[in-house]
């Protein structure tokens, strides 16, 4: 190692100490639409930012719409940079976190010498940009951020070779319990906007005595939005068969509107017999609906279940603890990429002594 490379090994150690390495989070151009796994990702970076870490969001192209319209304007208050047709500023000192869905610029990396993560939310996701036969490791990436213990032994034993950490989703302060009664609304969720349509005319068609009830279709909405409707409606349904999380149901429960969802894939932790009404079978929906809509007219809804939905949102609704444990765990990258370094310095030190 020449006095060169000695002195740019000191400089990345002493970024890393200071907190200045770059964090790079690479998010997906939603075109200014909602969408729960960027928002885990700017909550993220707007966390580490706040921290003192150096933070920050990077996206493919130039006509990036940001998150404005749908988050709170402060995220756009990141440094945002476009990496289309530009060079990326990658250090050894950095780190950059990459989502499952973004495969394909994993070979662009593959010779970068940051620090590598993989957050993935959505397992349904991570092979679709990927070659058959190609995994993660191959490119770098050993280090997952993934959102539960159901979703991490899932990726595990496709991933091999990955070491994994677990952050769960944040339910915000948009979605407090509702202090008015409920209107005769049904908010609905539905990762296929066909099964959205479905439902409905389905619904309408099957049960006319119900043609006043009204569908509210929670695509396109801010998240202040999003919550105001929630506290609006007396029930929501939801339908995501590839959900690795569900976050739509928590935050129902959170505003304490009951939920009625078909149980997705890969069934979530938090979902139990008594915190929502569960079916397996999609055409079991408006049935199911129309029982609980009867069931609500007569006054016969459990308070049970309003009260286990609490207890059960009231799990992910700690703000505090989100920013520990993501504040937490960079930390801890940071610290083990400065030992790496150090140890590379030391180990020089002592080749030259001798």
């Amino acid at each position: 190692m020449d006095k060169e490379t000695i002195k740019k090994v000191e400089q990345s150690i002493q970024k890393l100490v200071d907190k200045e390495s770059r964090i790079y989070f690479l998010v997906q151009d939603t075109k200014g639409n909602g969408k729960a796994s960027v928002r885990m990702i700017y909550q993220m970076a707007k966390t580490l930012r706040d921290a003192g870490f150096n933070s920050r969001i990077i996206h493919e192209q130039k006509d990036y719409v940001g998150v404005s319209d749908w988050l709170d304007s402060s995220y756009m208050d990141l440094p945002h940079q476009a990496i289309e047709n530009q060079n990326l500023e990658i250090s050894p000192e950095d780190f950059i976190v990459i989502p499952e869905l973004y495969g394909h610029v994993l070979e662009q990396l593959s010779n970068f010498p940051a620090g590598k993560v993989i957050i993935c939310q959505a397992y349904d996701h991570m092979l679709e940009t990927l070659q058959p036969g190609a995994g993660w490791t191959q490119f770098g990436f050993r280090k997952c951020i993934t959102t539960s213990e159901t979703q991490k032994t899932y990726i595990d034993n496709v991933m091999k070779g990955m070491s994994f950490d677990i952050i769960e989703p944040l339910i915000t302060d948009s979605f407090t319990k509702k202090e008015k009664p409920a209107k005769p609304i049904v908010s609905i969720h539905c990762r296929e906007q066909r099964n959205t349509a479905k439902i409905i005319k389905t619904f309408y068609l099957k049960y006319p005595q119900f043609r006043w009830i009204t569908f509210r279709d929670m695509r396109g909405l801010s998240e202040k939005e999003f919550g105001d409707n929630l506290k609006q409606s007396f029930v929501s349904v939801w339908v995501d068969d590839e959900s690795g999380f569900g976050t739509f149901p928590l935050e129902s429960m959170s505003v304490g509107t009951p939920v009625i969802g078909k149980v997705p894939n890969m069934k979530p932790e938090w979902m139990t017999d008594h915190n929502g009404v569960w079916t397996y079978e999609f055409n079991n929906i408006v049935d199911v609906l129309a029982d609980y809509i009867q069931n609500w007219l007569e006054d016969n809804i459990s308070e049970k279940l309003y009260e286990n939905g609490y207890e059960t949102a009231s799990q992910f609704n700690n703000e505090e603890e989100f920013k520990n444990k993501v504040i937490q765990l960079f930390d801890e990258y940071l610290n083990v990429r400065l030992k790496a370094f150090q140890e590379q310095l030391d180990k020089q030190k002592v080749e030259e002594e001798n």
